[in-house]
């Protein structure tokens, strides 16, 4: 299954699925992760400038043992 940069999805496995991030508030550098912070900027926090934050999550699922993570890895969207 493809998924599109920035999809947020629910798991229930205990790593993290390549190609995706924890959503757990973490700091990333916008140089490294260019396309992600092209989609959704800093509205989970950073700077905007150097930095930008994944959303956090935690404590936000359903049942205990699954977690949230975010697509870093796969289609680019289209902009109608």
């Amino acid at each position: 299954m493809d998924y599109l940069i920035s999809d947020v999805i629910l798991v229930g496995c205990t790593f993290v699925p390549e190609g995706f991030l924890p959503c757990d508030g973490s700091i990333l550098t916008i140089e490294q992760y260019q396309a992600l912070f092209s989609l959704i900027g800093k509205q989970f926090g950073g700077d905007g400038i150097k930095t930008f934050a994944l959303p956090n999550l935690k404590g936000k699922e359903p049942l205990p043992g699954l977690h949230y993570v975010i697509c870093n890895n796969g289609i680019y969207p289209n902009r109608p």
